[in-house]
């Protein structure tokens, strides 16, 4: 594929944003499901990013005794998804367009993404993830700064049983889900609007912002989607990512065209 079908060039502005409805986001994760049974090995790959990911981190936080904090992490983990998730945008791309499937060129799409505008929202996505891991441990340390826990049981006797522990849940709640709505509304829409078109990072996040505020009740419904998927996946071990994470992955690329002209 080359460089001139990877992306569409548009005349000067930001993209005009449609209404949807909450039938559109149903429509949007039936067409997810229906790429993923038609490329299911494309999401499986992907989706087995999550996991090793998932286990490097559980892995990294035993060796280094702080086992306490996988809970914390695994719940910001998913904020890294839609960098991630760029490859499943182009597999469904590809399938929308009729264009043939190709892993060597589906990862070059990816490789290439360095070298444009996608590449400064992984800065946006890692630094908001950054500030995820540093709330949690400063909440930790004020609320529980004279508490000991060693262990993933611990931590959650401490946190559901202490007038301490109830909280650091209920100000961690909201200043995760403050965070997860920034990271919701900047990424939803910018990432694969900047993957099919030449548009500066910006402009792609407030066109997001716009899609997210102008259609603000069915894409909470598809952030609610997202977040009960992803842990309901996340419970076997990380091992549901693979099928959770490509689905909704091929739905937001589907949602997107939905969203944006």
């Amino acid at each position: 594929m080359t460089e001139q079908t990877e992306t569409i060039q548009r005349p000067g502005g930001l993209p005009q944003v449609n209404k949807i409805s909450f039938a559109d986001v149903g429509q949007a994760l039936g067409q997810g499901w229906h790429d993923f049974m038609r490329a299911p090995i494309y999401g499986l790959i992907f989706g087995g990013f999550y996991i090793v990911g998932g286990f490097a981190i559980w892995a990294a936080l035993s060796i280094y005794d702080m086992p306490w904090m996988i809970i914390p992490i695994a719940i910001g983990f998913p904020l890294l998804g839609p960098f991630i998730a760029v490859g499943l945008y182009e597999v469904s791309r590809r399938l929308q367009a009729g264009e043939p499937l190709k892993m060597g060129e589906i990862f070059a799409v990816m490789f290439r993404q360095k070298d444009r505008q996608l590449g400064w929202m992984a800065f946006v996505v890692l630094f908001i993830f950054w500030i995820w891991v540093y709330q949690v441990r400063l909440l930790l340390a004020l609320f529980l700064g004279f508490k000991s826990f060693s262990s993933i049981g611990m931590f959650v006797t401490i946190i559901t049983t202490t007038s301490e522990g109830f909280g650091f849940l209920a100000v961690g709640t909201l200043v995760g889900a403050g965070l997860s709505f920034v990271l919701f509304a900047s990424t939803v829409v910018a990432m694969p609007l900047l993957l099919e078109r030449e548009l500066d990072f910006v402009s792609a996040i407030i066109t997001s912002f716009k899609a997210v505020t102008k259609n603000f009740v069915p894409m909470i419904g598809f952030a609610a989607v997202i977040v009960l998927f992803t842990f309901v996946a996340m419970a076997p071990v990380f091992l549901g990512l693979a099928l959770a994470l490509p689905v909704l992955g091929h739905a937001t690329w589907h949602l997107y065209k939905k969203l944006v002209v």
